[in-house]
Formats: C-alpha cells, sequence, structure tokens
C-alpha cells in the first residue's frame, strides 16, 4: 500500500475571499466547490503543477478564528515548488502576492518567503539540481 498527502486543511475566515486570493492572485487552480448544506461548502484548492491540495475550511468557532492567518504559529509552513522561479516570481508579483522579502539562493535552492492575505507564510522555491 502506497500512503500519499493528499490535502491539508487551511482555516479560512471566508470561502469566496480565500477562493479569489488563491486562485485569482497565487494562482492556484480551483479543484472543488462543493455546497455541504448550513453554509459548509468543501473547498479544494492546488498548484497547477499538481501536488497537495488544501481544503479551506471556513472558521465557526472562536478557536478556529484565532488560527486564521496563523496555521504554523508565524512559521514558513508550506512550500510552494517550482520549475522556473524568475517566471512565477514576476507572475505572482504582478498579481499582487505579499512577497516579504527579495530572492535570495541557498544551498537547497531559488527561494523566496511570500504570505497569503491572512499572513500564512509560504515559500516559492526553485530546488536546487543535484
Amino acid at each position: 500500500m502506497a500512503l500519499r498527502l493528499a490535502t491539508v486543511t487551511l482555516v479560512v475566515d471566508d470561502y469566496d475571499r480565500a477562493i479569489a486570493h488563491y486562485v485569482g492572485v497565487i494562482g492556484f487552480k480551483l479543484l472543488e466547490d462543493v455546497r455541504l448544506g448550513d453554509d459548509k461548502r468543501w473547498v479544494r484548492v492546488a498548484p497547477a503543477g499538481g501536488g497537495c491540495a488544501f481544503l479551506l475550511a471556513r472558521a465557526d468557532e472562536a478557536a478556529q478564528l484565532g488560527a486564521v492567518g496563523n496555521q504554523t504559529g508565524g512559521r514558513v509552513g508550506f512550500f510552494v515548488e517550482t520549475d522556473d522561479f524568475d517566471a512565477d516570481h514576476a507572475a505572482m508579483k504582478s498579481r499582487g502576492v505579499d512577497f516579504r522579502e527579495a530572492p535570495r539562493t541557498e544551498a537547497y535552492g531559488k527561494v523566496a518567503v511570500f504570505a497569503d492575505c491572512y499572513g500564512n507564510l509560504f515559500d516559492l522555491i526553485q530546488p536546487a539540481r543535484p
């Protein structure tokens, strides 16, 4: 049996705001948007190149609202890989993605930290070639 990580929950304040940001600004694809009743939806987005998806889960209680924008305690928690850093970085910047630093080269690849509309931190990274 082969196991893989397929979907990770990301707590958001509003489904439509989150979809607009992740799809329209960051450039992810909308995989699913299914109404479940009682104002709940099953909303999944993922990078266009595939990989692990996010389930955008709307907060509906105080503890969940407190986690919006702080999914990983202020650390970079999500890593978006690219095979063309310069093109993707430029495209994301042109759509208004909030990069928190200039691109830099590390032993593991070319990288820059960006934040989503809630403040969660991501790395855009082009892994170094072996």
